[in-house]
């Protein structure tokens, strides 16, 4: 009987351990904005949440659920957090209440297994006092020089970030780690060049979502969009750079969700609302953004992947194109960079240095110069310093040249001295002031 007794003790004991979800982990990472908690969870739990006052708390309970180990130590100069403890709830769940600096308002979210992560329960606190304005009023006025001049804006995207390390080589570097490092160094080179200024769009260990990576840099009014990567590959001997650009697929996406989004119609898409237009007209003036824009991301693709080719390997032997996020901003030249393939032990140790990571960087940043060199924005700097000469390319047409730089056809025509649209690749054409 005894024995019966013994067997039917353990068999419930181990079967409500069973039920029992392992909280064994839990991150914290500060952002610009917000601070995220990561609850990693041996299997899917439920949560609520409530805030407290007199002093500030908010207090997490996870039901079914226990503690493996101990919580992290909070570092002293997270801007909300004071400090984190946690106790047992009604036998079986499991309390964390956080000792807040300020109020705040969290949002919580559970996400199912990845390739990198189990089960996660996440949750942002944000602040209650920022004030929220409207997209008109918070972007912010490009610096104007005494000559009414401009600098270009550089938004430079280090790829992944906080809970998201992105891809990870076989020595243990993270990609998250060392696309930081490349984008900091060409954000430094970019603030000495005369006419430009740097935007990093992430400068910390944080996570971002790939719009608001995108909204961070239209907020930022950015000429150009540099989005950093390191790629990976289950063949370790994989290897080299490459660039891309959007897919005219994914250009299509994107036409479709900002005309059916009234928050995007009522932005600027190439320097013209939406929000006052019929659909028909609204779709052709989004189609001309885009196409624009689309045009632009590819010179400036062409101009980083020709420097990257002088200092190394590259995978493909020309610019790519994929529908990745980060690229969608329908009136922001944007490319993607992926800088060598971290699966690659040989790749992975380059990455690892700084003295390659500023290669990189060089590779880029010339690429980016290039560009400008005939590209440059009317109203900038570097258009007053530019040469005014453009070299014909193989599908150049004078109607798409003067339309890049904002000039007439017939004042096109009228500097060089032609009757007609004929010309010629490698002819030099001189651009005429606007």
């Amino acid at each position: 009987m005894r024995k019966i007794a013994a067997f039917l003790l353990l068999f419930f004991s181990q079967t409500l351990f069973a039920q029992t979800a392992q909280i064994e982990n839990l991150r914290v990472w500060a952002a610009p904005d917000n601070v995220r908690l990561v609850f990693d969870t041996s299997s899917a739990v439920k949560h609520s949440l409530f805030s407290l006052k007199k002093p500030d708390r908010l207090v997490i309970d996870i039901k079914k659920s226990r503690l493996v180990g101990k919580l992290p130590t909070v570092d002293a100069d997270n801007p909300v957090i004071g400090g984190l403890r946690s106790g047992v709830r009604d036998g079986g769940d499991l309390r964390v209440v956080l000792d807040l600096k300020r109020p705040i308002k969290p949002k919580s979210f559970v996400l199912k297994p990845n390739r990198q992560y189990g089960h996660r329960l996440v949750v942002d606190l944000y602040n209650t006092d920022q004030t929220k304005v409207s997209s008109k009023k918070q972007r912010p006025i490009k610096s104007i020089d005494e000559n009414g001049l401009r600098d270009v804006v550089i938004a430079i995207d280090a790829g992944h970030g906080g809970e998201d390390p992105g891809a990870k080589g076989r020595g243990g570097t993270y990609e998250k780690t060392v696309v930081l490092g490349i984008a900091r160094k060409l954000a430094a080179m970019v603030k000495k060049e005369t006419g430009m200024r740097p935007v990093l769009i992430r400068n910390g260990d944080y996570y971002l979502g790939l719009r608001k990576r995108m909204k961070k840099a239209r907020e930022k009014r950015a000429d150009v969009f540099i989005s950093i990567h390191a790629d990976a590959f289950r063949d370790p001997r994989v290897n080299g750079a490459s660039v891309y650009t959007l897919s005219q697929r994914g250009a299509s996406s994107e036409a479709a969700r900002w005309l059916a989004e009234q928050e995007n119609s009522a932005d600027l898409v190439g320097g013209v609302k939406l929000e006052d237009k019929d659909d028909l007209l609204a779709s052709v003036l989004l189609d001309l953004s885009q196409t624009a824009t689309l045009q632009a991301s590819h010179q400036l693709a062409k101009n980083v992947f020709g420097r990257l080719k002088k200092i190394g390997k590259t995978h493909k032997r020309r610019v790519q194109q994929a529908g990745f996020v980060v690229l969608k901003s329908p009136d922001i030249p944007s490319v993607l960079v992926e800088t060598a393939y971290i699966s690659n032990p040989s790749e992975e140790r380059k990455l690892r240095s700084s003295k390659h990571q500023e290669k990189i960087a060089k590779a880029i940043m010339s690429g980016i110069r290039d560009y400008f060199r005939l590209h440059a924005p009317p109203g900038t700097m570097l258009a007053k310093m530019s040469p005014r000469e453009y070299t014909i390319s193989r599908g150049d047409t004078l109607g798409q040249i003067a339309q890049r730089y904002q000039i007439s056809l017939r004042s096109l025509r009228s500097a060089n001295g032609l009757s007609g649209d004929r010309i010629r690749v490698g002819q030099v054409l001189r651009i005429p002031e606007t």
